[in-house]
């Protein structure tokens, strides 16, 4: 997570407006990334079950998080048997091995290193794999204490639809709602790791005790939060 872009997206109410996806870049991928379909039994689990299953909140988290540095301090962490959840915004992580999104020209507070790493040891690639940052382990929630971690599976929810995608990278511990570029593109959300991202309206549901391995696969993300958002629907073990 960029601690230096989200001050500048406090600064500026411009960098979290909703807009339309971006056009396509003139330089193109060398290896197009292809979305996979959720694949399980029965009928998908929808937007509209997550969303209603994450409607109560029992906070577990001991405080809240602010959205953007800046900004006061209103989010929970929410919890039941199955996962963790929480309401709020969604910033752009384009740190992890650079590409021709992803980089110090297209990001001047680019990293080139996430809190997890790939089967190979480099660092995930935000502009191709869909995964979420979680705050780093504070006074206020750690993580840790509820059965997450580098690769658990999250379900994240934006309007009607559902991106599944891992817990690939951490950031400051007062803040919350981060996701990268991939799952930026994926649900429809302008992914410029300056100019895109959402102010509201996206749902961070990551499932306990589960991990994909290796993180960067993501069909296995998929088969997996897909059995996983049927028990946290259904309230089973």
């Amino acid at each position: 997570m960029r601690v230096q872009s989200l001050t500048l997206a406090a600064a500026s109410a411009a960098l979290l407006v909703p807009t339309a996806p971006v056009a396509t870049p003139a330089q193109p991928r060398t290896q197009p990334v292809v979305w996979r379909p959720v694949v399980g039994r029965g009928d998908p689990v929808s937007a509209a079950d997550l969303l209603a299953r994450a409607r109560d909140c029992a906070p577990v988290s001991r405080g809240r998080y602010r959205k953007d540095i800046g900004s006061p301090a209103k989010i929970p962490v929410c919890g039941t048997r199955d996962a963790v959840f929480w309401k709020a915004d969604m910033d752009i992580d384009c740190d992890g091995r650079p590409g021709p999104r992803c980089n110090r020209r297209t990001d001047p507070y680019f990293a080139a290193g996430t809190a997890y790493s790939q089967s190979d040891g480099r660092p995930l690639s935000a502009e191709r794999l869909p995964f979420i940052v979680v705050p780093a382990p504070s006074r206020i929630w750690d993580y840790r204490d509820h059965g997450v971690g580098g690769g658990s599976v999250v379900a994240v929810v934006y309007r009607d639809q559902v991106q599944y995608a891992v817990v690939g990278d951490t950031g400051p511990r007062g803040v919350i709602g981060e996701a990268s570029y991939a799952t930026a593109e994926a649900l429809g959300i302008r992914p410029h790791p300056l100019r895109g991202g959402t102010a509201s309206g996206v749902t961070y549901i990551v499932f306990k005790n589960t991990r994909v391995s290796p993180i960067e696969d993501h069909a296995v993300a998929v088969t997996t939060g897909e059995r996983a958002a049927r028990r946290f629907v259904d309230g089973a073990e």
